[in-house]
C-alpha cells in the first residue's frame, strides 16, 4: 500500500497531495456529521460534503496515475492546477453549505446561492472537458509501453466518465435529480437513492466510475482487447440503462 501511495506521489506530485487533501476532508466531515443532527433534504448535512470529498479524491489520484504515461508536463500542469482550483472550490462550496445546513446544489433561494450554484455547474463541466482533451490525448499518442489492453481501458472509462460526468447538466437543467416524486424522500442508507421514485444520480454515479473500473479489470483480469472493448460497451449500456430507467421514474432497489 505504501509503495503504491509513493508512487501516486512520484506520477504527479498536485494531484497526489490535492486527493490527500480531500480524503482528510472526508475524515472531519465524518466527524462532523457524528456531532451533528442538522439535516439537509431529510439527510445528515455532512453527508453529501463526505461522498464529494472521497469521488474527488479518488478522481485526483486515478487521474495522477494515467497522466503520468502521456509525458506532457507542462500540459498536465495546466491540468493538475485547473482540476485543483475548480474542484476544490466546489468541495469548499459544498462543505460550508453543509456547515450552514443549507443545499449546495439546485439552491435558488437567493441571487447569490443561485450565482454560486451556477459557478459550482460551470466548474464541474470545464474539469469534465479538460479530462475529455486527456482522454483525446490517450488516443493521439503514442504508448509502446502500454499493453493494448490497459490502453483501452483508460481511454473508454475516460469518455464514458465524460458522458455520465455531463449527465450532471440533466439534474442541473430539472434542478432535481429524482424522477416522479420530490428529493426530500429518504432513500438507501449514506448514498439515498431514492427507493420510490427514478433517481438520476444512480447512472451519474456508475458511469463516472467506469475510469477506474475498467482499468482495474483490464490490467488485473481480462487482458485482452476485445475483451476490454466489450466489457466497456456493457459498461456503457448498463449505465445507460439505468439512465432510461431513472428518466422513467422507476427506483433502482424499493
Amino acid at each position: 500500500m505504501n509503495n503504491f501511495i509513493l508512487t501516486i506521489k512520484y506520477r504527479n506530485e498536485p494531484l497526489f497531495y490535492f486527493g490527500l487533501v480531500c480524503f482528510a476532508a472526508s475524515m472531519l466531515f465524518l466527524v462532523a456529521s457524528r456531532l451533528t443532527r442538522v439535516q439537509v433534504m431529510g439527510v445528515n448535512a455532512w453527508y453529501k460534503p463526505i461522498k464529494f470529498a472521497v469521488s474527488i479524491g479518488i478522481y485526483s489520484w486515478t487521474m495522477a496515475w494515467f497522466t503520468f504515461y502521456l509525458g506532457l508536463p507542462t500540459q498536465i500542469n495546466w491540468y493538475n492546477w485547473v482540476t485543483v482550483a475548480l474542484l476544490g472550490f466546489e468541495l469548499l462550496y459544498i462543505a460550508l453549505q453543509a456547515a450552514r445546513g443549507q443545499l449546495s446544489h439546485f439552491n435558488q433561494t437567493t441571487y447569490i446561492y443561485s450565482a454560486l450554484y451556477t459557478l459550482m455547474g460551470l466548474a464541474a463541466t470545464c474539469v469534465t472537458l479538460y479530462t475529455g482533451y486527456i482522454g483525446i490525448l490517450f488516443c493521439t499518442q503514442q504508448f509502446p509501453e502500454l499493453p493494448g489492453y490497459y490502453l483501452w481501458s483508460i481511454r473508454l472509462g475516460i469518455f464514458l466518465f465524460v458522458i455520465f460526468a455531463m449527465e450532471g447538466a440533466v439534474m442541473g437543467g430539472r434542478l432535481t435529480h429524482t424522477i416522479g416524486g420530490p428529493d426530500e424522500e429518504k432513500g438507501l442508507p449514506f448514498l439515498n437513492w431514492s427507493r420510490k421514485y427514478g433517481d438520476l444520480r444512480i447512472a451519474h454515479f456508475i458511469g463516472m466510475h467506469a475510469l477506474q473500473v475498467l482499468p482495474l479489470f483490464a490490467f488485473y483480469i481480462l487482458k485482452n482487447d476485445t475483451w476490454v472493448i466489450v466489457l466497456g460497451i456493457c459498461y456503457g449500456m448498463l449505465a445507460l440503462w439505468l439512465l432510461v430507467h431513472a428518466l422513467n421514474g422507476r427506483p433502482l432497489v424499493r
